[in-house]
């Protein structure tokens, strides 16, 4: 039941960010930058991804397709574009 719970739970939040979400980001980015995971910084957390953006955009998106820390290179979206890793990263760092 409580697996049950956490699945449901999961797919009302995946849903609720999804609505503005670029495309990609439910399949690509959601489980980790949703949670957290492997250190990954949260989606919305201005905080968090204000010294990644001062790097700039050009840094980030190599970051992604090299892979960093706990990311794994293409950041799980091996099909993205740079306009495409460029709008998931603004998505993610902006306030939500």
């Amino acid at each position: 039941m409580k697996k049950l719970f956490a699945v449901a739970l999961m797919s009302l939040a995946a849903s609720a960010w999804g609505a503005d979400a670029p495309p990609k980001y439910q399949t690509s980015c959601f489980a980790c930058h949703m949670s957290g995971a492997a250190g990954a910084p949260k989606t919305g957390d201005t905080a968090a991804w204000e010294e990644r953006m001062a790097k700039g955009m050009d840094a980030l998106v190599a970051s992604v397709k090299n892979g960093l820390n706990g990311m794994p290179p293409t950041g799980l979206c091996a099909d993205c574009t740079d306009e495409e890793y460029k709008a998931l990263i603004e998505f993610m760092a902006a306030p939500q």
